[in-house]
């Protein structure tokens, strides 16, 4: 399966993989396992996670308080948004 990004969703990956490694060493390194293992299990199972609007699903990643939100297009996973639980679901509206 072919994973695409949003470029939105890419600077918010990185944005928080960085916000991260600045509070403690390593732990930027931990964020991105945590993003890939969501991601992979959004891959391995397409359809098995909740649909927060038509189209659109929703991973939450273990251990810390953010999202992947992702559609489906054929064989393309497309990342739409990388979301900290706290941020209003309004500054998604657009991306699906």
């Amino acid at each position: 399966m072919r994973v695409l990004f949003r470029p939105e969703a890419r600077i918010e990956l990185l944005d928080a993989q960085h916000w991260y490694e600045a509070r403690a060493l390593g732990l930027g390194l931990e964020f991105a396992r945590a993003f890939e293992a969501a991601l992979q299990s959004a891959c391995r199972h397409p359809a098995g996670f909740a649909e927060v609007e038509p189209g659109c699903r929703r991973v939450v990643l273990r251990r810390f308080p953010y999202s992947l939100y992702y559609r489906m297009t054929g064989e393309e996973l497309l990342v739409t948004a990388v979301f900290h639980h706290r941020r209003p679901p309004s500054a998604r509206q657009g991306r699906g």
